[in-house]
């Protein structure tokens, strides 16, 4: 899957800023992640019901399972 984005769709719109990104397994979507204020990961979720986001972060191989609340590993 590759990225919609380098940075959060709906943040680099808005002039905003986010702590981390995570990136939809089923769409490509970018979102911030639920620490950065707009919380626009899980609002895809939310919108879309597509469960699993993985993080966008150089070096790390997980991601979450929104609808089963589990950890993932994706490496």
């Amino acid at each position: 899957m590759e990225p919609g984005t380098e940075g959060c769709e709906e943040c680099l719109a808005l002039g905003d800023s986010w702590v981390h990104l995570r990136m939809c397994l089923s769409c490509g979507h970018v979102g911030c992640c639920d620490s950065s204020k707009n919380r626009h990961a899980t609002g895809h979720f939310h919108h879309t019901e597509h469960p699993v986001a993985a993080s966008h972060e150089p070096g790390e191989t997980w991601a979450w399972c929104y609808a089963d609340k589990i950890m993932l590993d994706v490496a």
